[in-house]
């Protein structure tokens, strides 16, 4: 557990040095691995409760997960007609509070194995381990593994995850 905490602090350590000094919209924004998870922010009108005061634990899908969806997913949620549904999912990646990779880590361990969080969307994640990388479950059974942590923002914290959730 120590050593999987240390390879998080130490991979990402000048990431978490630039996030500081933005929110977790800028976060988002400044990273081209993530272009569709702020044009879903931004088609969600999400933008400005992300850049409120918070704190926020995002857990950022990037391009890539969006590409896993089926086609055609992606652009048929970008629609205006598809706002609610967009936000229900966006929403199931945020969780309200300033979880650090440490904290999740020490809930999963408190849980013997599992941790289960509360999204905003009122929805649960359940946070393991496999191995020594941080797997989240969705609702439906899906799974993504966050692949850097402790993305620190002014408003929260962000993760990046490898699948998108899905509610």
């Amino acid at each position: 557990m120590k050593k999987t905490l240390l390879v998080f602090a130490i991979a990402f350590s000048a990431l978490t040095t630039f996030a500081q000094k933005t929110d977790v919209v800028d976060i988002a924004i400044s990273s081209k691995d993530h272009t569709t998870l702020v044009a879903a922010v931004q088609a969600a009108d999400l933008v400005a409760t992300l850049k409120g005061k918070g704190p926020f634990t995002v857990f950022a899908p990037t391009n890539a997960a969006f590409g896993k969806l089926p086609n055609g997913t992606v652009e048929s949620l970008l629609k205006p007609e598809s706002k609610a549904t967009l936000a229900g999912i966006l929403t199931y990646h945020v969780v309200a509070g300033n979880i650090d990779a440490a904290a999740v880590l020490a809930a999963i361990e408190k849980g013997k194995g599992k941790a289960v969080l509360t999204t905003v969307n009122g929805e649960k994640l359940t946070a393991s381990l496999d191995g020594k990388n941080v797997v989240l479950t969705d609702a439906k059974g899906g799974k993504t593994t966050v692949t850097a942590v402790d993305l620190k923002g002014s408003n929260g914290v962000v993760h990046v995850i490898d699948a998108v959730l899905l509610p």
